[in-house]
């Protein structure tokens, strides 16, 4: 079933590009209205656009969700086969790849993704895993940020250290729905390994985003041509801390009262319009400080709990996280299709390209291996912990995708995208074999040891779900 699903897939993504007018990128550099006869404001070519994305991601998700590998992979390499369509002279696929308003489609996805990931963590339990789980995310952000400053300087030694120190970043996070995934498959979930591996995770996660905030602020001062002092360095990363921070306090104090107050409206849909209210208003909070939007969608799903939702659930309204699939499921593949559409696949002709892509991902590799030598208790499986740091996941894409929007000077002052088109390709391919090695080689390394429940955590019972999605119940 699933080799019959892949010719239907390259047929389709012909056929379905074939339609795409060669001339359609009058809309594509930036003005989302139309010029057709009848007057319409939205451009006809955005409608036949998002039918193409939505297909292929669908069908791409399928095809590896069978293959018993994450969706996101399919709908990258879906992506990746339609922007390969251009070089077979397929028109309107530039186009499409440029189109403003599907590019502000794919922002809004990585906006509520990067929200979905704040709601399945939990400041609670970021608290109590212990100095292994810090150990280890501390670990596991330094080495790899620092290995990939390195292979980045080894591969392009022309470029500025800002652009090495951005691909360094794009090593530091980690995705936690692959490994949970894995340990949930094998029973493993309430094992000392597993709650080093997730709670590390989660604390990848947020020191990832205050690297990318404090490297992104970097850049754009570069880019205005300011002189960046140790100073300006402190001053960003000082503003995202107290951005946190403050989400985190406000959070606390307000949102309950907040959550209270709307929960006695009786109109359908309250729960999810005031969340994702709150997603935005945070999410525009941190543009204003300076931030990238996604560490304010991050702060709002941290906020929010469970226990705010009561008042709705009590009403009979469903839960947060069902309210918001669908809207997760229409724009997030959005993002990862139109991020592999910008893959430049002429690029991979290139021995050297394909040199910096196999030396990205041995150091990604790498630097999550070694981060397993913060493990402090004896009896714990370290290799498994550190091969469930691995996966770099949707999270490489969205820091991959932010540094192909920043531009920094060239030598003649002409301004040039930190992470280019050739660069852009080698991160992905670290994404794509990182996050398909994971489960196979977490699998052996824990079939080696017997599962041993973690005896700190046993009338506290934490669920994950596929998505990654934690649920706890004691």
């Amino acid at each position: 079933m699933t080799k019959a699903l892949l010719p239907t897939l390259a047929a389709g993504l012909a056929g379905a590009c074939a339609l795409l007018p060669a001339g359609a990128s009058a809309a594509g550099g930036g003005d989302a209205r139309g010029t057709d006869a009848a007057g319409h404001g939205l451009d006809p070519f955005v409608l036949l656009g998002l039918a193409l994305i939505f297909a292929v991601a669908k069908i791409g998700g399928e095809v590896f969700e069978r293959l018993n590998q994450p969706a996101v992979l399919g709908e990258l390499m879906a992506g990746m086969a339609v922007g390969a369509l251009a070089l077979a002279g397929v028109g309107g696929v530039e186009a499409l790849r440029t189109h403003a308003v599907i590019g502000a489609l794919a922002e809004l996805g990585v906006i509520i993704l990067l929200f979905e990931v704040g709601l399945e963590s939990n400041i609670t339990e970021m608290l109590e895993v212990g100095w292994s789980s810090l150990l280890v995310a501390i670990l596991g952000v330094v080495v790899p940020f620092f290995l990939g400053w390195g292979v980045s300087y080894y591969f392009m030694p022309a470029e500025p250290t800002l652009v090495h120190v951005f691909i360094g970043a794009t090593l530091c996070a980690t995705s936690v729905g692959i490994t949970a995934r894995v340990l949930r498959d094998m029973g493993r979930l309430q094992t000392r390994e597993a709650r080093i591996v997730l709670g590390a995770a989660v604390i990848d996660d947020v020191m990832g985003l205050l690297i990318l905030a404090v490297v992104s602020g970097a850049i754009r001062a570069s880019a205005a041509g300011q002189a960046l002092a140790v100073s300006d360095v402190a001053r960003i990363a000082g503003a995202s801390v107290a951005f946190l921070v403050g989400a985190i306090a406000v959070g606390h104090f307000v949102v309950p009262h907040l959550f209270r107050g709307a929960g006695r409206f009786r109109s359908s849909g309250m729960l999810l319009a005031l969340s994702l209210a709150f997603c935005f208003l945070l999410a525009w909070a941190a543009a204003a400080v300076g931030l990238a939007p996604i560490v304010g969608a991050f702060a709002a799903g941290l906020v929010l709990d469970e226990a705010h939702f009561e008042v709705f659930s009590a009403g009979g309204e469903r839960g947060l996280h069902d309210l918001l699939a669908p809207v997760s499921a229409m724009l997030v593949p959005v993002f990862f299709v139109l991020m592999g559409m910008k893959v430049d696949l002429s690029a991979f002709a290139r021995w050297e390209l394909l040199g910096f892509a196999a030396v990205l991902t041995a150091a990604a590799v790498v630097g999550k291996q070694v981060c397993s030598l913060g493990v402090l208790e004896r009896g714990v499986n370290r290799l498994s912990v550190g091969l469930g740091m691995i996966p770099r996941g949707e999270v490489g894409l969205i820091f991959a995708g932010i540094g192909a929007a920043l531009t920094l000077p060239d030598a003649s002052g002409a301004p040039q995208p930190v992470i280019g088109p050739a660069t852009f390709g080698a991160v992905v391919i670290m994404v794509i074999v990182t996050t398909l090695v994971t489960p196979p080689a977490l699998k052996w390394s824990l079939q080696r040891t017997p599962a041993e429940p973690d005896p700190a955590h046993d009338e506290a019972v934490t669920e994950v779900g596929e998505d990654g999605a934690r649920r706890t119940e004691r």
